[in-house]
């Protein structure tokens, strides 16, 4: 036996696969492969997320820490969550097509891209003529993958040749076996009543790709040399199988052996047989037989178990079989060749020299692959990942230079209707059409934005005025929010919050145009669409129409709608501010969610228009403490990561990060200033906005300096690259902010040298 091994630098493991007491391969291999690893490693904690096809219907054990519904999406990204928090350092993923949920599996790759740590793959089958879904999520998992496992040879050529996998990526680990002794057959017949029987045995679950109907028509012309012979077929129907025909197919093998009269040599063991149960099977049989039709097959735990038993073995080669079966240590017979198999069971059961020498090279082959040189080996490969994962110093920041607002990458994803959505890398992705929210911020954006040439901003502001004109539907007195790319439009009602945020580009283009017939326009849209603001319920759609008001109020004093509008929602925030409050908890809903800096913002605006002092210290403190949940230990800004959104009092997730939040909290700390005169809230402003410039959790800068872009946020893994209209315009939107305010401290510093 393999003595226990130091588990080196890494302490805690992520293990992800079937589990017993689930029925399948799959599940057989992890529950083995956890067993090995506490064995060989006992100073490693290993935690085991199962695949569950049917929740609730297994007693899972206590090493299970969690399970993962096959189908439930949000159950892989709340296990990234688990993992990611639990102080696990690499994650060892089981994979196999059918076992993970979404077209051919795609939800592990969600759950491995939120997270931070090491992957590692053993893949149970590499196909080589996948269909798009399939070629897709493995292409994922390389892209992913630190290491990637293969256990036949055959694997690693066809990552290469078909999937263009990076050959120092993956790395060959034959299937373990167990670390048993090679016992004489006669020793464990009797504990199945087979004394006097020459036994052959087929393991596996029951189904068509099996060949077995290939070995019971060989049995008559083997029966007739060997009367004594018994054909065991060991193991249950496949699952999947019996749900679509119950044991239509048992029946059928059954029907055969009685048609050709062997019967009674035939024994059909309808069971899933216990790990230690198997192995005496195993080593009950005098040959072992796997007659599979499939050639492509690069896997099979079976095969490898009665190597590892010294069991001879007569194989049709599919892959798996003609590599571990080479030079000698196993017979190979074509694929339904029912002569060949009779000729070679019939060689073997007469010469038992030859039986007992296949048998002691079959052992001596399974020695290299006992779970404990498995375990030992993928350990080995865990450490050198985990090892040269970069170490990052928090580097000192250097003071941060502002970037000057920049038109390019705006104009780049805008046409004559309007901005388009999203884009791949930085081409815009005509698929996904128009929103009315982008187009908003657009607009405010040419009014915030200087340096433009009086015809450009003319004719943006038009185009963008033009999009928000043409998506009010006077019938139902909302503005639309998505158009697709044919200008046709997806629904006739938006959201409240793209209501909401339609308000505001208003009030803001009615108080900033540097046009007066942008002006002129926005002021009368606002009018004529702003009664809709005091039916909205929801609580951002409520601060959006409250920022509209307040720079509406800003353009026409005493504006009268403005006025309703500014002073019906303060005091149902301060409401749910009371209702929601908790000691470590000071905001105005039990959860966080995007866009939360504009809450306190709304209400410093609105307790300046209206000169009510209780509306901005409010306001200061619920910033203050979202602030406060966006730091990191370092110091650095952390956007609430979209990860967390929808969790009932609990504290915010780092990923995923993106622009809308940093450029929130800029927005908002300007105002606080504006408010206050506070140099903190300054600080705070250049804070969150030093995200975009790479002080952040990954040292990445977001913002494209050369062309006006922003990538669309901080994954666990890097960034996300495609750079939307929501993110470009977040950044240039933050980079007008910050001028401002930068200004503003400026011209406030200056006064107080002059008083001094």
């Amino acid at each position: 036996m393999v003595k226990p091994a130091d588990g080196g630098n890494i302490a805690r493991l992520a293990l992800i696969g079937n589990f017993l007491p689930r029925l399948c391969g799959i599940a057989t291999f992890t529950t083995d492969v956890f067993t090995a690893l506490r064995a060989s490693f006992p100073d490693i904690a290993v935690d085991v997320y199962a695949m569950d096809d049917h929740p609730g219907l297994y007693e899972y054990p206590s090493e299970v820490t969690g399970t993962i519904p096959e189908n439930d999406l949000s159950a892989y990204i709340s296990t990234a969550r688990a993992i990611e928090t639990s102080g696990a350092q690499a994650i060892w993923l089981q994979h196999e097509y059918g076992i993970f949920g979404g077209p051919a599996g795609e939800h592990i790759l969600a759950l491995l891209d939120r997270t931070t740590l090491p992957v590692i793959v053993t893949l149970h089958t590499v196909l080589e003529k996948p269909s798009a879904d399939e070629r897709q999520v493995l292409e994922g998992l390389l892209r992913r993958a630190s290491r990637v496992i293969v256990m036949a040879e055959r694997g690693r050529e066809i990552l290469q040749r078909v999937y263009g996998a990076n050959p120092r990526q993956i790395v060959m680990i034959p299937h373990g076996v167990p670390d048993r002794d090679l016992l004489d057959t006669a020793t464990v017949k009797p504990k199945f009543g087979w004394q006097g029987r020459k036994v052959v045995l087929t393991f596996g679950l029951l189904a068509p790709n099996k060949g077995i109907e290939t070995v019971i028509e060989a049995l008559p012309t083997v029966i007739a040399r060997h009367p004594d012979l018994l054909y065991v077929v060991l193991g249950a129907t496949h699952p999947n199988l019996v749900a679509h025909e119950g044991e239509k197919y048992r029946d059928k093998l059954k029907a055969l052996a009685a048609a050709r009269g062997v019967a009674d040599n035939v024994a059909f063991i309808d069971a899933f047989v216990e790990h230690g149960e198997l192995i005496d099977y195993l080593q009950a049989a005098d040959i072992y037989l796997t007659p599979y039709t499939n050639p492509a097959q690069i896997t099979s735990g079976t095969l490898s178990y009665a190597i590892g038993v010294g069991r001879p073995v007569i194989s049709t080669p599919y892959v798996h079989a003609t590599e571990i079966l080479a030079d000698g240590h196993g017979v190979l017979v074509p694929f339904g060749d029912v002569a060949a198999f009779a000729r070679e069971i019939d060689a073997l059961l007469s010469n038992d020299r030859d039986r007992i020498r296949l048998s002691e090279r079959a052992y001596a082959r399974g020695r290299t692959m006992i779970w404990p040189k498995l375990a030992e080996a993928t350990i080995a490969e865990i450490r050198a990942v985990v090892a040269a994962r970069p170490f990052r110093l928090t580097k000192p920041q250097p003071p941060l230079k502002p970037l000057e607002p920049d038109f390019a990458a705006v104009e780049r994803m805008s046409n004559s209707t309007g901005m388009l959505q999203h884009s791949i890398y930085s081409i815009p992705d005509r698929r996904h059409g128009y929103c009315i929210d982008d187009n908003c911020r657009a607009l405010i954006l040419m009014s915030a934005m200087g340096g433009l040439d009086d015809v450009t901003r003319d004719k943006w502001t038009t185009i963008y005025a033009s999009f928000v004109q043409y998506a009010w539907n006077p019938d139902a007195r909302r503005f639309r929010n998505f158009m697709r790319f044919d200008r046709s439009w997806c629904e006739d009602v938006g959201s409240e919050d793209s209501n909401g945020r339609t308000l505001w580009s208003l009030g803001v283009t009615a108080r900033d145009a540097q046009m007066a017939k942008h002006r002129d326009w926005a002021t009368a849209m606002f009018d004529s669409t702003a009664s809709l603001a005091l039916e909205l319920g929801s609580l951002r759609a409520q601060a959006f129409a409250m920022l509209g008001a307040a720079a509406m109020l800003e353009a026409k004093p005493g504006h009268r709608l403005s006025l309703e509008i500014i002073q019906k929602f303060p005091d149902i925030h301060l409401a749910l501010l009371a209702e929601a409050r908790r000691p470590e908890w000071q905001w105005f809903e039990i959860v966080l969610a995007y866009d939360n800096a504009r809450l306190p913002q709304a209400l410093i605006r609105a307790g300046q228009a209206l000169g009510r002092q209780d509306l901005i210290d409010c306001a200061l403190a619920t910033l203050d403490w979202i602030v406060a949940k966006q730091t990191s230990p370092e110091g650095r800004f952390r956007a609430v990561g979209s990860e967390s959104f929808g969790r009932p009092y609990a504290e915010p997730l780092q990923f995923d990060q993106q622009p809308l939040e940093a450029q929130a909290t800029v927005d908002a700390c300007a105002a606080a200033f504006d408010a206050t005169g506070d140099r903190r809230w300054h600080d705070e402003a250049q804070r969150a906005y030093g995200w975009f410039l790479g002080a952040n959790d990954l040292d990445l800068p977001l913002a494209s300096v050369a062309d006006g872009g922003c990538f669309d946020g901080l994954m666990p893994t890097g960034l996300n690259r495609n750079q939307g209209a929501e993110s470009i315009l977040a950044l240039q939107l933050a980079n007008c902010a910050i001028s401002g305010v930068s200004k503003a401290a400026q011209t406030v510093a200056g006064a107080s040298r002059v008083v001094a």
